[in-house]
C-alpha cells in the first residue's frame, strides 16, 4: 500500500484507537495507519470476530498496542480512549440473519456498546470519532440510487441497532460538541473477510466453495442486487474521516461504495470464471431481512470528503480471490 494514499496530514505525534481491530475492516485500517507513522495506534477487541493472524500483522510495527477487551464495558472503553486523538470504531456484530436469531445480544454489543465508546471519547476530549454504520437502515426504501437524507423502514434487528447508533451519534454531537462521521457500508469484501461459520459473507463464502467444492447456496433467485465495495475504500473514507479539515463534513454520515450494482447471479458467475469453474450452487428461499436492491449514490462523500473508489468491484474480486487461493490451495 502506497505511503500517504489517502491523507497530507502529519501524524506522527498522533494517537489513534481502532476498535475492532482484529478483525477484517478494523485491521486494514490499523494497519494504513501504522505503515504512515502514526505514533500509536491502539486497538480494542474482545476477539469474538477478530483473529490472531491479522493482530500479528500489526504487531510487526513499534506503535501498534493490543487491548484485550469488550466495548460492552465503560470502563474498558475509557481505558482505551486514554490520550487518544481519534477513533475508528468498527466493533459490531454483522449479520442480518444472525440478528434475528440473536436481537439482544445485537443490541448490547451494537448499541450499548458503541454508546460506552462516544460517552468514553466525551470524557477522554478525543477530537474525532468516525464510525461504522450499514445500508440495512435504508430498509424497504425502494428509491435507487439510495441517497443519505432517504431511508425507510428497518427490516431487521441488526438495521435497527445501526439506525440506532447514527441517532445516538446526532445526540451526542448536539449535546456534548463530540465530532462524529458515519459510514454507511455496503457489503464490503476483501482480504482477511471470514469465509467461515452460518453467517459468513457472501464473496469468501462462495470463493472458499468453489475452490473447495462444498455445497453453496444462493438466497431466492440471485437477481437480488448489491453494491460490493473493496475494503481498500472502507480504508479510504476512514482515512478521509478522521483527518480532514472541513468542518461541515462532521456530524453527517455518509455512504461508502463503489456506486455500482451487480446481481448475485452475476457474482457467482465471475467467480466461476476468474476460479476457472463449473460448480454449482443449490437456490433455497430467500432469506429473511435482507434487501432486495442495493446501490449507493456517493456524490456526497465525495463532494464533503473526496471519496472516490480506487478499487472497482471486479478489480478487486480478483485481489480477493488470489488472496484465498494462497489461503486455501
Amino acid at each position: 500500500m502506497p505511503k500517504n494514499k489517502y491523507h497530507t496530514k502529519d501524524i506522527t505525534n498522533d494517537v489513534f484507537l481502532v476498535t475492532g481491530g482484529a478483525g477484517f475492516i478494523g485491521s486494514h485500517i490499523a494497519e494504513y495507519l501504522l505503515l504512515n507513522g502514526a505514533r500509536k495506534v491502539k486497538v480494542l477487541d474482545n476477539m469474538s470476530n477478530g483473529f490472531e493472524s491479522n493482530l500479528n500483522i500489526l504487531r510487526q510495527f513499534d506503535a501498534f498496542e493490543f487491548i484485550q477487551g469488550d466495548i460492552r464495558h465503560y470502563e474498558t472503553c475509557l481505558e482505551a480512549c486514554e490520550n487518544v486523538d481519534y477513533v475508528s470504531h468498527q466493533a459490531a456484530l454483522g449479520s442480518v440473519p444472525r440478528s434475528i436469531q440473536e436481537p439482544v445480544y445485537f443490541n448490547d454489543v451494537n448499541v450499548g456498546g458503541f454508546v460506552n465508546m462516544l460517552k468514553a471519547a466525551v470524557e477522554q476530549k478525543v477530537k474525532t470519532v468516525v464510525y461504522a454504520s450499514s445500508s440495512s437502515v435504508y430498509g424497504d426504501d425502494l428509491t435507487l440510487p439510495k441517497v443519505e437524507h432517504t431511508t425507510g423502514n428497518c427490516l431487521s434487528p441488526y438495521a435497527v441497532t445501526k439506525k440506532t447508533n447514527e441517532l445516538y451519534a446526532e445526540v451526542f454531537a448536539g449535546v456534548y460538541g463530540l465530532n462524529l462521521m458515519g459510514f454507511r457500508y455496503f457489503n464490503i469484501f476483501g482480504p482477511r473477510q471470514d469465509p467461515d461459520g452460518p453467517y459468513a459473507a457472501v464473496i469468501p463464502l462462495f470463493v472458499k466453495g468453489i475452490m473447495q467444492q462444498t455445497p453453496l447456496f444462493i438466497n431466492g433467485d440471485g437477481e437480488q442486487t448489491r453494491d460490493f465495495t473493496f475494503v481498500e475504500n472502507a480504508i479510504q473514507i476512514n482515512i478521509e474521516g478522521m483527518l480532514t479539515d472541513n468542518l461541515g463534513a462532521f456530524n453527517k454520515v455518509y455512504n461508502v461504495a463503489a456506486g455500482e450494482s451487480f446481481s448475485i447471479n452475476q457474482l457467482y458467475d465471475y467467480c466461476l470464471q476468474y476460479l476457472k469453474s463449473d460448480w454449482k450452487p443449490t437456490y433455497r428461499e430467500p432469506r429473511a431481512g435482507d434487501i432486495r436492491n442495493s446501490l449507493a449514490d456517493i456524490s456526497f462523500a465525495n463532494n464533503q470528503l473526496h471519496y472516490l473508489p480506487t478499487v472497482k468491484f471486479r478489480e478487486g474480486l480478483i485481489e480477493t480471490i488470489e488472496y484465498f487461493k494462497k489461503q486455501y490451495a
